[in-house]
């Protein structure tokens, strides 16, 4: 079984999604005498990221550079993905389910004439065919799909598969670009950067999300300490009903028409847990949720439940994570 898959940079930094990608491409080749090799596009000088994978469990890193790939470019990056798919044979093909990775993974499926599987948590082969899971209503089933082409495509959820180390280095090679890229329908003018430093909340390790329970929008800052202090890898998330009211951007939204997370550690603030959120939040690894409410629905979900007024157990909260870092 041979697949690739696509690694994710930005900025000049490989993205930590990358790696878990790999590997389950790798726990899957490797057990079944196939090999992954990783595609890395971006612009010149992106090789030098390549050394990121080492140990991955891929056997190459397939680099297509081009100054017009610096910036992430939808129809560049997709046909560079359809030359590399087309002539390398493989059976599967496998992308972040990322911003980034479900911008990307349609249009290659419309290029290559191929069906989608989306948000995959789970991978096995069955009879020699690759079967995938992923969640339905709302997290509480799971879907098996086998796909009937080639290559299968899909895309992963991030912070589902763990990296695991191999003790290997991968080899590099360069890919060629044979496309002009003035021929590509459209031109990227420029990207417009949200939430500074912090994480996109699809992506983020431990996610800090809000709802109504926070009562107005100036309250908010009571989640950002509480995320500052969990550290650089802890993002902001929102229900659907703060974002309707205009208190945080939708790029925040978490839930069935916002984004889905599975953070090792999710927060939920003054969160009910319509099954809309739930739906989006309940493959979280481990969830904390605080609120008045100790009826309040998220509470069936949660892992650890406080009842109180989260303007008291919030600021505590964040005051011991603090001490206990050291920064108290």
């Amino acid at each position: 079984m041979k697949i690739l898959a696509i690694a994710e940079q930005r900025d000049g930094s490989l993205r930590g999604v990358s790696r878990e990608i790999v590997s389950a491409a790798a726990g899957i080749a490797i057990g079944h005498e196939g090999e992954v090799d990783v595609l890395l596009v971006g612009g010149e000088g992106v090789e030098g990221l390549a050394s990121g994978l080492n140990g991955s469990g891929a056997a190459r890193v397939l680099v297509a550079s081009h100054e017009a790939l610096a910036e992430y470019h939808p129809d560049g990056y997709a046909r560079v993905l359809k030359g590399v798919v087309e002539s390398g044979g493989y059976d599967a093909v496998f992308l972040p389910a990322t911003s980034q990775g479900k911008d990307l993974a349609p249009r290659l499926a419309a290029l290559l004439d191929v069906p989608l599987a989306q948000d995959i948590t789970g991978i096995s082969v069955v009879d020699g065919a690759l079967e995938l899971v992923r969640p339905v209503y709302a997290g509480k089933a799971f879907t098996r799909i086998s796909v009937d082409a080639a290559p299968v495509l899909a895309t992963l959820r991030p912070n589902v598969f763990q990296p695991q180390d191999w003790n290997a280095e991968v080899d590099v090679e360069s890919v060629e670009i044979s496309e002009d890229p003035a021929s590509w329908p459209t031109r990227v003018v420029s990207f417009e950067a949200t939430g500074g430093d912090i994480p996109d909340v699809a992506e983020a390790g431990i996610v800090v999300s809000g709802g109504r329970g926070l009562k107005d929008p100036e309250n908010w800052k009571v989640l950002e300490d509480l995320r500052s202090a969990l550290g650089a890898s802890a993002g902001l998330g929102a229900s659907r009903a703060v974002v309707d009211a205009g208190w945080r951007p939708h790029g925040e939204q978490v839930g069935q028409t916002g984004k889905t997370v599975a953070p090792k550690l999710y927060f939920a603030i003054g969160i009910s847990g319509a099954i809309q959120h739930l739906a989006g939040m309940r493959t979280a690894g481990t969830i904390v949720a605080v609120n008045r409410d100790a009826d309040a629905p998220i509470f069936k979900v949660a892992d650890y439940g406080i009842v109180g007024d989260l303007f008291e157990v919030v600021p505590r909260l964040t005051e011991e994570i603090k001490t206990l870092k050291g920064e108290g």
